[in-house]
C-alpha cells in the first residue's frame, strides 16, 4: 500500500490556503494547514514527520524565515517558500533560513506542483541510496539516517544541503559542475540563474561542516568548472 505523503501549508489568507489545499489534495496528498509561522513551528514539533511544507514569507506573529529557522531544529522535511517577495536578498535568507526551494507569486498551478513533485522526490524516493561514506578524517556521511555526523556529533544539515553533499560524495575525486549538481539534485533544467541556487547552498554545507569556511577542505571550488569532494 502506498504511503500517505502529509503537506503543510503556511500562509495566512485563507483564499491561498484554500487554493493550494484543493490543488494538492486533488494530486492525492493529504493536506495540512497553518494561518502563521507560530502555528507551522507547532505543527511540526507535533508532526515531524510532515513531509513537505509551503511557506509564505510574510505573516503576523512570526515570519516563514524565522518560522524555517525554528522548523531546522526539529525537521528536516524540505520548505519550499511561496511568496510575493522576488528581490535576490529575499532569496537568500530564505535559503540560508534552510529553505530547500523559493517560488514567486503569482505561479501556475503547473510550476508548484512540478517543484513539490521534485523536492518529495529527492526527500522520499533518494533516501538512503548511497553507501556510508568517511569523507574526511572528522566527516562521516551516515546515508541510513540521512545525516552528517562532524567529529562524531550530528549537524543538521537540510534536505537540500543532503542532496547535494551525497551527490558530491558519489562523484568523489571528480570535479563537478553547477549544471550537474542542479540538474540531479533539482531535477530541473539548469538555468542561468540556478547558479546563485546553488551557491547558496554550498555556502552553507561550508559553514556547518569547514572549520574555517573562508578555506574549505572538504568541498573545493574548481575556478571555472564546479566544486569538488577529494
Amino acid at each position: 500500500m502506498e504511503q500517505t505523503i502529509h503537506i503543510l501549508v503556511v500562509d495566512d489568507e485563507p483564499d491561498i490556503r484554500r487554493i493550494l489545499h484543493i490543488m494538492l489534495e486533488h494530486q492525492g496528498y493529504r493536506v495540512h494547514e497553518a494561518i502563521n509561522g507560530r502555528r507551522a513551528v507547532e505543527y511540526i514539533r507535533e508532526n515531524p514527520d510532515t513531509d513537505l511544507i509551503l511557506m509564505d514569507i510574510m505573516m503576523p506573529e512570526l515570519g516563514g524565515v524565522e518560522a524555517s529557522r525554528e522548523i531546522r531544529s526539529i525537521s528536516s522535511a524540505p520548505i519550499l517558500f511561496l511568496t510575493a517577495k522576488s528581490q535576490e536578498r529575499d532569496m537568500l535568507q530564505a535559503y540560508q533560513s534552510g529553505g530547500d526551494d523559493y517560488l514567486v507569486k503569482p505561479f501556475s498551478s503547473a510550476e508548484l506542483l512540478m517543484r513539490v513533485e521534485s523536492l518529495l522526490r529527492r526527500y522520499r524516493v533518494y533516501k538512503g541510496k548511497i553507501n556510508g561514506k568517511i569523507l574526511r578524517q572528522d566527516i562521516v556521511l551516515d546515508e541510513e539516517n540521512r545525516r552528517v555526523l562532524r567529529d562524531g556529533a550530528a549537524v543538521e544539515l537540510t534536505e537540500t544541503e543532503f542532496s547535494i553533499l551525497q551527490y558530491l560524495a558519489a562523484q568523489k575525486g571528480k570535479v563537478v559542475s553547477v549544471n550537474d549538481i542542479y540538474e540531479n539534485v533539482w531535477h530541473e533544467k539548469y538555468m542561468p540563474a540556478s547558479n546563485n541556487t546553488v551557491m547558496v547552498h554550498i555556502v552553507n554545507l561550508r559553514k556547518k561542516l569547514e572549520r574555517n569556511p573562508a578555506e574549505p577542505r572538504l568541498i573545493r571550488t574548481v575556478w571555472g568548472k564546479g566544486y569538488q569532494i577529494d
